[in-house]
């Protein structure tokens, strides 16, 4: 048998997979980081399943839960938040499940970035405009590797996902501008994203550190900035697909003359 390493999504229980949910409603122990994943979606484990808090656990004690049930025969779920791939803390996981022989299989889910995209129904690459989104992270307590300072990143000007930066904007706005950006380049915040408490700030760069502070945004939150974030976008008609233009020719249509 092997473990099951699981995306819950975002915060909204509809917003996992279907194999997610049916590995979920399977398992026979689930381990679950219950300060980020909704308890809505773990009450929808089986009958008889044990449940396990994984919050207050350190690594070790967790994988040596994991490998005893597993072992012992039992099917077992590790769900973490949004998609586990991205600030997941798998790696350390997988590490010591393949130094003890225990297969492991990760299922995908819908990442913070996609979800608070969705909630301001922005498209992170316009054509035209930018077709690049970095996801990333300003550095803090955990340093960034040289080539990866947000400066650098943000020189390419195009569309930034922003992880774990909320309590860090005052250095958010420094190393953009730093990189050329505008003050008045559009940037949106989505705190738990999806939540039923969810927070939606539109704003700039320039005022970014003061909506936080006025929202008291200091955790959960996913910042966008770029000018993709544009509120005003959808009125500019200089910047369209190609895709579904009448003139443009591809494999299933035939484009029309102008």
């Amino acid at each position: 048998m092997k473990i099951y390493i699981i995306g819950a999504g975002p915060g909204d229980p509809d917003l996992i997979t279907v194999k997610g949910l049916k590995l979920l409603q399977q398992a026979d122990v689930v381990l679950y980081t219950d300060s980020l994943v909704n308890e809505e979606l773990i009450a929808k484990a089986k009958l008889g399943a044990e449940v396990l808090l994984s919050a207050g656990m350190a690594l070790e004690e967790m994988v040596d839960i994991m490998i005893e049930r597993v072992k012992a025969g039992k099917m077992v779920v590790r769900v973490h938040t949004g998609d586990p791939a991205v600030y997941g803390a798998i790696m350390e996981q997988a590490a010591l499940l393949k130094r003890a022989g225990v297969e492991y299989e990760v299922v995908p889910g819908v990442s913070s970035v996609f979800a608070s995209a969705a909630a301001i129904g922005a498209e992170l690459t316009i054509p035209e405009l930018t077709q690049t989104v970095i996801l990333t992270r300003v550095e803090g307590r955990t340093p960034m590797p040289d080539r990866e300072q947000l400066r650098d990143l943000a020189a390419h000007h195009c569309t930034l996902a922003l992880f774990l930066s909320a309590t860090l904007t005052k250095k958010v706005v420094k190393e953009l501008t730093e990189a050329g950006w505008r003050l008045d380049t559009p940037v949106a915040v989505v705190q738990r994203a999806t939540w039923p408490d969810q927070v939606v700030v539109r704003t700039t760069l320039e005022g970014l550190d003061e909506a936080m502070r006025v929202n008291g945004i200091r955790s959960h939150a996913m910042i966008l900035a770029g000018w993709a974030l544009d509120p005003d976008i959808h009125d500019k008609d200089e910047y369209r697909s190609k895709l579904y233009d009448k003139t443009f020719t591809h494999g299933y249509r035939k484009g029309v003359k102008p």
